[in-house]
């Protein structure tokens, strides 16, 4: 796909009428003549955006006493494994779902956040993913890292459905920014799709509350 197509609707989209609050702007990709079924043509993804996208997103980490000392500096939450107990009740757990894009867990305590967070954080693809480099060791990782990494992270999943759709920034951020953002997705997803462009339907471009811009 052609990145003066991208830009072309990207400067559309931004000629839409603002609104009382900073819409972000969402990347749909609809796709075709893929067996879902089929593990090895379901996608997901964890993709790094090169402009960010538009807010930082909010880490929780679920630890153990060992990475509590440099945790509690870096992420917006820590729940140690002491407090685990008290988030038995489902409502509890929702709320926490809500307000975080990603989570943290120490590996060796990972049995025991599966078994407290894992009936409402699996539901919601927000269990801590290996891929995302969200399952630590007790000792010896980069918590800064991580937590700079997953910031400007996205996760583009399409195991059911023949459709990916995923933020890729905010109208506030320029449109060559936006663009490169759009650009880095679509390369990211034409590598793992089996017949590239050939399994791409249709492209859109769409803000929160405005109607989708198709990407000729």
């Amino acid at each position: 796909m052609k990145r003066e197509s991208v830009r072309k609707a990207v400067d559309a989209l931004q000629a839409e009428p603002k609104r009382g609050f900073s819409q972000s702007v969402d990347l749909i990709i609809n796709l075709r003549d893929l067996n879902l079924k089929d593990p090895k043509q379901q996608i997901d993804q964890f993709i790094r955006l090169p402009k960010g996208r538009g807010r930082k997103a909010k880490v929780c980490a679920l630890i153990g006493p060992e990475l509590h000392a440099d945790a509690k500096q870096i992420f917006e939450k820590v729940i140690l494994q002491e407090q685990f107990p008290g988030f038995a009740e489902k409502k509890l757990l929702r709320k926490l779902a809500k307000e975080f894009d990603y989570f943290v867990a120490q590996a060796n305590i990972m049995a025991s956040v599966a078994t407290t967070f894992g009936r409402v954080l699996g539901t919601r693809g927000k269990m801590p993913n290996p891929k995302a480099g969200c399952v630590v060791p007790p000792k010896g990782a980069n918590l800064r890292l991580l937590h700079e990494n997953l910031s400007d992270t996205i996760r583009v999943a399409a195991k059911k459905d023949p459709l990916l759709q995923c933020v890729i920034g905010s109208e506030q951020m320029s449109a060559e920014d936006l663009t490169e953002n759009a650009m880095s997705v679509l390369s990211s997803v034409l590598r793992v799709l089996p017949n590239e462009e050939h399994n791409i339907r249709s492209v859109y471009l769409k803000k929160t509350m405005s109607k989708p811009v198709q990407v000729s």
